[in-house]
């Protein structure tokens, strides 16, 4: 069973502008990489890189290679919870035969990060963003400090929240095993996160749509 720590970042006016920044930048990649999904039905994150990594690098070389790894991540992830998951209206499972809707990503996205792209020390954190690294004070309790040391580190998503950006890292309990995959949900409504919106418009041709089909486990 996996658990997260929540960390809120007490950032400054100039450091709120760069978080939000990079996340408009992101969103920016996760919508050209959402029509690469519709139409060669591929999601998996290891064919989505090499259908795409190539590309989005060369359209956005501000984002940085890591970042856009990640924001493949963030499509990936969404896209298993929206064309996967049991309740979802889109479960290919169900619909086999039926299109796939176009997904479009909202600049309120939250933001993955992994450790080419976050490192956290004793009492500080250092953070990618466009414009080079950002460092936050990291206030931890002795238990988080703890969990940092022993337990394996999952995920790490910047979130935007009515009180400002927190940090949540999600860690494997130790009983939990090799798996690397992590929960993906609806929220308490049942309803997809308010940060995407699905769109079942006739798909339009899309360049990537003659590479070869793959649907996604």
């Amino acid at each position: 069973m996996n658990f997260s720590v929540h960390i809120p970042l007490h950032a400054q006016p100039e450091q709120l502008e760069r978080l939000s920044a990079l996340q408009r930048a992101v969103a920016e990649v996760c919508n050209a990489l959402a029509p690469i999904v519709r139409d060669t039905r591929c999601w998996n994150r290891v064919g989505l890189h090499h259908l795409a990594y190539r590309g989005l690098r060369e359209r956005f070389p501000q984002v940085g290679s890591q970042m856009v790894c990640n924001a493949i991540y963030s499509v990936s992830r969404t896209c298993r919870l929206l064309f996967q998951h049991p309740q979802s209206p889109f479960n290919v499972t169900r619909n086999p035969d039926k299109p796939l809707p176009l997904l479009q990503f909202q600049p309120s996205l939250p933001v993955y990060f992994d450790r080419h792209t976050l490192s956290v020390k004793v009492g500080q954190l250092s953070m990618y963003t466009l414009d080079g690294r950002m460092k936050f004070q990291l206030d931890l309790t002795d238990a988080d400090v703890q969990r940092f040391k022993e337990n394996k580190l999952r995920e790490i998503v910047l979130t935007q929240t009515p009180n400002g950006y927190r940090l949540s890292f999600t860690f494997a309990a130790p009983q939990s095993g090799g798996d690397d995959s992590t929960d993906t949900n609806f929220d308490e409504n049942g309803d997809l996160p308010e940060y995407v919106l699905v769109s079942e418009d006739t798909p339009l041709p899309h360049p990537a749509a003659d590479a070869p089909q793959s649907a996604s486990i």
